[in-house]
């Protein structure tokens, strides 16, 4: 497997090769390739909305921020952590790599 370093300006989506149900306000991601469910809380499930169409961690972390009481600094932690979990469990792709 290949492992891929993801920082604030790089862009991810959702794999179309999963299907995800909202469960009381939070997540259960099944991924249709390998049988493997991922459960995500109500913060997770925010963040997999916004995964439903390319965007970069940036925004993320943004639209994360001005919906939830969250120090910047442990947001991008954080996002950058489930997206790494995320990409681990072949849920989400990359889209770009960031070129700085």
């Amino acid at each position: 497997m290949i492992t891929t370093t993801i920082s604030k300006q790089t862009t991810v989506v959702a794999t179309p090769e999963q299907v995800s149900s909202d469960l009381a306000g939070e997540s259960v991601i099944l991924n249709l390739k390998t049988g493997m469910y991922f459960g995500l809380n109500e913060v997770g499930t925010s963040i997999w909305n916004l995964l439903q169409e390319p965007r970069s961690v940036h925004d993320i972390c943004d639209a994360i921020l001005q919906e939830y009481e969250v120090a910047a600094e442990q947001c991008e932690q954080d996002v950058l952590s489930l997206l790494q979990e995320l990409a681990e469990s072949e849920l989400i792709e990359i889209k770009d790599e960031a070129s700085t």
